[in-house]
C-alpha cells in the first residue's frame, strides 16, 4: 500500500490539530504549515478534502481556520486517508481471468481481498488521540541529553 504525499500530510495536519483541540479555537493553515514546514498552497488543498470529508470544519475571516469535527480518539486514520486519497482502496487488476479464472479467484481471496481488509481494520482502529500519544512520546524522548 502506497499512502501519497497528499495523505502523509493530511495526518500531519491532523495529529498536529489533535494537540490543540482542547483550546477549541480555530487554526490556520499558516501556522499549521510553518510548524510543520508544508506549503501552504499544498495544505489548503489538504484541508478542502478534509472539509468536504467531514474531518474538520472552517470558519473564515480574521480569527478563522479550521478545527476537527469530533474529539481526536473518534477521528481514525482511515476517516483521514480516505477523505484525501482517491485510490486507497483500488480494486487489484486483474491478471489472468480468462485463460486461468481459478487462479484469479485464488489470488483475489487470499491476497488481494485478505491484505485489503487487514489493512483497512488496521486503520480503523488508529485514532488521531493515538497518533498523537505516540508523537508525545517521542517528543519527551527527544528532551534528554546524555553525555559520558
Amino acid at each position: 500500500m502506497r499512502i501519497s504525499a497528499k495523505g502523509r500530510y493530511a495526518l500531519a495536519a491532523m495529529i498536529s490539530m489533535a494537540e490543540d483541540y482542547n483550546s477549541g479555537e480555530y487554526i490556520t493553515v499558516i501556522s499549521i504549515s510553518e510548524k510543520l514546514g508544508i506549503s501552504k498552497i499544498y495544505l489548503e488543498q489538504v484541508f478542502s478534502l478534509l472539509k468536504r470529508g467531514g474531518i474538520v470544519n472552517s470558519v473564515k475571516g480574521a480569527q478563522g481556520g479550521y478545527q476537527l469535527t469530533q474529539m481526536p480518539q473518534k477521528i481514525t486514520v482511515f476517516d483521514v486517508l480516505s477523505a484525501v486519497e482517491l485510490s486507497l482502496f483500488e480494486p487489484a487488476e486483474e491478471t489472468v481471468p480468462d485463460k486461468a479464472p481459478e487462479i484469479e479467484a485464488a489470488m483475489r481471496m487470499c491476497v488481494f481481498d485478505a491484505l485489503d481488509n487487514a489493512v483497512l481494520k488496521a486503520l480503523k482502529q488508529i485514532t488521531l488521540y493515538d497518533l498523537l500519544t505516540e508523537a508525545e512520546k517521542h517528543k519527551k524522548d527527544q528532551g534528554y541529553m546524555f553525555f559520558i
